[in-house]
């Protein structure tokens, strides 16, 4: 979790052979309202934001992590889909579950992992804001496989060979670099890509399974403050032979920033922007709202919590600039913006 909600320290019991687990949870709903809607979209949507229990071995050289349940992938400029069909969609209900084997400062974990990809997580009560970033929408955010992880001094790396987003073609191979300059300030480098291609597509596994993406991320992290801003690249290449006729790449940055305030009050802040390569003249694959397009968006996320219970509002614009005709926003996508009003509210247990 990165900021600014915090965990309730978790229930520990006995398993046998297994030994001791920690047991915890999160179950939170949301609404929203919002511009310039799709028709496949409404006006306003409530639904279960996440209903999640979390059962984990922390100790010994065998452990392993399950996660388990509902939840909802709301994301800035896309249509909003209901926790039921998210389920469906995307990673079903136990989206990430690894067995994970330690050695002192060396790991090997198996399964359904997170990416290591990107500064936001995948879930709502893993990130300052409710809703994840136009950046966000670039990258993978579980694949299963298999990954490395070590650490020595002030570095750290880990490096995986998985099925990037969700694909079950084992193809992906993404890794990260982190150098920790101080207890407060870390320098991070991530890259992930394809190395074979396939025409593949699902919900959750986009064209962007085709792509190649490198991130520069710098964290800040002390007193009542966390600062990331981040760098991020992507590149899908021409391959005709699965229906890309002409590749694209995107290229963007963002900043993460939040403070917190007395009495359990936080403000979290992320500016964006993103931009396309491509025209519809050529024939470029679209990677945002239409090919050469580009958007900015700005959300502020106030948030309360006060024991295990956690209460958010959140406001956001997104602008698309050069978008294609049907592929912005608004019944017909003519509309080259929208805005969201979101609230969040649960129990982290």
């Amino acid at each position: 979790m990165t900021a600014p909600l915090q965990t309730a320290a978790p229930f520990a019991f006995s398993a046998g052979p297994l030994g001791t687990l920690d047991l915890t949870g999160v179950f939170s709903g949301m609404g929203m309202v919002q511009s310039n809607w799709l028709a496949s979209d409404a006006a306003s949507q409530w639904d279960i934001s996440n209903a999640q229990v979390f059962v984990q071995k922390t100790t010994g050289w065998f452990q392993f992590y399950l996660q388990g349940g509902a939840y909802n992938l709301a994301a800035l400029g896309t249509p909003f889909l209901s926790t039921s069909n998210t389920l469906g969609a995307f990673y079903g209900p136990l989206p990430v579950g690894y067995v994970t084997l330690a050695f002192g400062n060396f790991s090997v974990e198996a399964g359904r992992l997170p990416t290591l990809i990107g500064a936001e997580d995948t879930f709502s009560f893993e990130n300052l804001n409710i809703e994840r970033g136009l950046l966000w929408n670039q990258e993978n955010a579980v694949n299963r496989g298999v990954q490395l992880n070590g650490s020595w001094k002030r570095l750290s790396a880990a490096v995986s060979w998985n099925d990037g987003f969700y694909s079950n073609r084992f193809t992906w191979v993404t890794g990260s670099v982190s150098l920790a300059l101080n207890a407060a300030n870390t320098l991070t480098f991530t890259a992930g890509g394809n190395a074979g291609q396939t025409k593949f597509q699902t919900a959750a596994t986009p064209v962007q399974n085709n792509s190649r993406i490198y991130e520069i991320l710098y964290s800040y992290k002390s007193g009542n403050w966390f600062v990331e801003p981040y760098w991020q690249y992507t590149d899908v290449p021409t391959n005709a032979s699965i229906g890309i006729a002409q590749g694209a790449t995107t290229d963007g940055g963002a900043l993460l920033l939040n403070y917190n305030f007395p009495h359990g009050v936080s403000l979290a802040l992320r500016p964006e922007y993103i931009a396309t390569s491509g025209s519809a003249a050529n024939g470029a694959v679209n990677l945002l709202y239409g090919p050469g397009s580009s958007a900015w968006s700005l959300t502020v996320t106030p948030t309360y919590q006060r024991g295990d219970f956690f209460l958010r509002a959140e406001l956001s614009v997104v602008q698309a600039n050069g978008a294609a005709p049907g592929d912005a926003f608004g019944q017909q996508g003519l509309n080259n913006s929208q805005t969201r009003g979101v609230a969040e509210a649960g129990f982290l247990f």
